[in-house]
């Protein structure tokens, strides 16, 4: 038997090795408690960013998750690593470690992926808690962010648990420029070519007289079908977010106009 493992049974050593392990797994509980602190400590540093280039609240918050979850683990991997050294040589333990890492990679290769894909998402920003997404043809509202696994919070109420190595495309709807508004008109056929003219003078006029609109819409035929009436769309760009509130004034406004000029909805 070896000197180490003959030394490691005697009463004195066991409870001294016992005694030091406690302590090192001891730390490693007070920084995981703390690791949510430092980790808004840390974030806090972005204020000293440029102005216009601050991280948006969203951002801070996902970020300050994915730190805590980095801080406790190397807390508990530093803890381990030290208690395993209690009771072998530094070369044993550089050894044990390698043989230990290689065995993990080949049985854990799914949680790696999903540690090291969480590691990439505090240096991107592809999405934050609080935003509407849509991934693996899940959609939902970003919960949390771990270093392993996504929270998503379906629209019936349901939670989704996604690992992080799971994540290939997002489709983030609360990142846009503008939504599209689209409102279907059915002319008579009579009435088409003035129809036509007063929806495009409108148009113009629509920008100033709504505010969410952001530039004149288009007048397109979907169907391409004439007979007694047609169908004509109306396409239109709101301010991002705005288009279900923009929908029913485009609407009335539209209808106002077309009563107007004497031009009818068709049935």
């Amino acid at each position: 038997m070896p000197d180490w493992l003959a030394e490691l049974f005697t009463t004195k050593a066991w409870w001294g090795n016992l005694i030091y392990i406690a302590i090192y797994y001891l730390a490693a509980g007070v920084v995981h408690l703390l690791a949510r602190m430092i980790a808004r400590r840390l974030v806090r540093l972005s204020r000293l960013t440029p102005k216009g280039r601050e991280l948006r609240p969203e951002r801070r918050e996902t970020l300050r998750a994915m730190l805590a979850n980095v801080i406790s683990f190397f807390a508990f991997a530093a803890a381990t690593v030290a208690s395993v050294g209690r009771f072998v040589t530094l070369d044993t333990l550089v050894w044990v470690v390698g043989l230990f890492s290689a065995a993990f990679g080949l049985s854990a290769r799914p949680l790696i992926s999903d540690v090291l894909a969480g590691i990439g998402l505090i240096f991107e920003d592809t999405f934050a808690v609080g935003e509407k997404v849509e991934m693996l043809s899940l959609e939902g509202i970003v919960e949390a962010v771990n270093l392993r696994t996504t929270l998503l919070r379906a629209p019936t109420g349901e939670l989704y648990v996604v690992p992080n190595g799971e994540i290939r495309v997002v489709r983030n709807f609360s990142r846009g420029h503008f939504s599209i508004v689209k409102v279907t008109l059915k002319i008579a056929a009579a009435d088409l070519n003035r129809a036509l003219r007063l929806l495009e003078e409108l148009g113009n006029e629509a920008v100033a007289l709504l505010p969410n609109l952001l530039e004149p819409w288009q007048v397109l035929s979907e169907s391409g079908l004439i007979g007694q009436q047609t169908e004509l769309t109306l396409l239109a760009k709101a301010r991002f977010g705005q288009a279900a509130e923009m929908r029913p004034r485009l609407l009335a406004l539209v209808q106002e106009r077309l009563a107007e000029n004497g031009i009818l909805l068709a049935d």
